[in-house]
């Protein structure tokens, strides 16, 4: 029994992950056997950047309208709420991009054999108050000036309309919509506010075999390193970066860069530098990824592709402000992967060097260090999978399989289906 699987990537929070997230799921579901299709209407183009080199899912069929050859649809969106619902009254109410491919997709199949998976930002599990503070913080405000500016927030409602409007854009009201948050951890307080929110562990790419550690040596030399250099702040740190590969490294490393923007010139480089920013072909990519020594991720996708292969790894996901101001942009994926490699036994330094990489201090020691492999870089080899969520929340792509098995199934209706994963997720 199969269902028909409907993917609409689209590009949400600036960053190409959220396509590649969908992608996932796609694959995912094609290897359990459902057709996957790319559906968009005549004449209408595709959401930015969807149209650049992906890794489809096996079988993936193009088509400007639906084709129902089973009984049941189930749509894969980044962020529904935003990318695919359709428009309402009021500010801010315009429709996403997938808005008419949804509605379509539900006339033909009918609303209670139409399920809508959304995907919400990885680890961003935060409660109201929680999220009014982090905004303070990513607009500026110092720590210390936190407690005050908090207490105008709630005396102004802000707390409280940011509960109603998140709920509103993310459109928990609807019945056959189910939004997984993919975290390390569950956060009972956010569950507490949103029970709606289902949370789960991640989506993991599936895309590469692990590699085996390195045999430990006298002072192992890492040669190859990889950076996804998203950010555009990625530019600020790259000689810092440079000047700890060149650094008693023999031979001399390597450092292939992936950018979406030309970074400013080095030359001339201590270390051998290629800089790409066209569009890369996956494969090509993997190959390079999995091959490398070292991998420097950003966001949430290349993070998980990082953990999933093994080996060391650093994390930088862009930072805001210079000085005293400087502070992380969106630190909730770094924090939660702290608290996963605290959770693991990861040696305190390593976590002190991640910490502080991720927020532009100390990195050309940081990378040295990881370079030869000092202190517990010699023992950071994997990070645990396990997320401590029952099953089959503990996987995302398990969760989904899941799911489309259930609607697949004769007189299944996807309301009772997101019901009864909503209340499994959050007795």
């Amino acid at each position: 029994m199969r269902v028909d699987v409907y993917l609409f990537p689209a590009v949400v929070g600036g960053g190409l992950g959220d396509i590649e997230e969908v992608l996932a799921a796609g694959r995912r579901l094609a290897r359990a056997g459902h057709p996957v299709l790319l559906y968009r209407r005549r004449g209408v183009p595709l959401p930015r950047s969807v149209d650049g080199p992906w890794d489809w899912p096996a079988g993936l069929v193009r088509t400007d309208r639906p084709v129902p050859r089973n009984r049941g649809a189930l749509t894969v969106a980044p962020a529904w709420g935003v990318s695919a619902a359709a428009d309402r009254p009021g500010r801010l109410g315009r429709g996403g991009a997938w808005a008419g491919e949804a509605a379509e997709i539900e006339r033909v199949y009918g609303e209670t054999r139409t399920l809508h998976v959304s995907l919400e930002e990885f680890a961003r599990t935060l409660t109201s108050g929680a999220e009014s503070r982090e905004r303070l913080r990513e607009g500026g405000v110092r720590s210390r000036e936190l407690g005050k500016g908090m207490r105008g927030v709630r005396s102004r409602g802000e707390v409280t309309e940011f509960r109603a409007a998140f709920a509103r854009f993310r459109a928990f009201d609807r019945p056959n919509l189910l939004h997984l948050f993919t975290t390390f951890r569950y956060d009972p307080g956010f569950a507490r506010e949103f029970p709606n929110a289902v949370e789960v562990g991640p989506l993991w790419p599936q895309r590469f075999r692990p590699v085996p550690p390195r045999r430990p040596g006298r002072r192992a030399t890492a040669r190859r390193w990889v950076w996804y250099a998203s950010p555009s702040s990625a530019a600020a740190i790259l000689p810092s970066v440079l000047e700890g590969l060149a650094e008693d490294t023999r031979p001399l490393a390597s450092l292939y860069v992936r950018s979406p923007r030309p970074l400013p010139a080095t030359s001339p480089s201590p270390v051998p530098l290629l800089v790409e920013t066209d569009p890369v072909d996956p494969r090509r990519w993997n190959a390079r990824f999995r091959a490398a020594d070292v991998r420097i991720v950003t966001g949430s996708r290349s993070l998980l592709e990082a953990i999933e292969v093994g080996g060391p790894f650093l994390y930088f996901n862009g930072i805001l402000g210079s000085g005293a101001r400087r502070r992380r942009h969106r630190p909730e994926k770094l924090l939660a992967l702290l608290d996963l490699a605290r959770r693991a036994g990861v040696p305190p330094d390593v976590r002190r060097d991640l910490a502080d990489f991720s927020i532009g201090r100390r990195v050309a020691r940081v990378v040295h260090r990881v370079a030869v492999r000092d202190g517990g870089w010699r023992r950071f080899a994997r990070l645990p999978r396990g997320t401590g969520f029952a099953p089959p929340f503990e996987d995302a792509g398990r969760l989904i399989a899941r799911v489309a098995a259930a609607l697949a199934r004769p007189g299944s209706d996807a309301t009772r289906i997101v019901a009864r994963v909503r209340a499994r997720s959050n007795p």
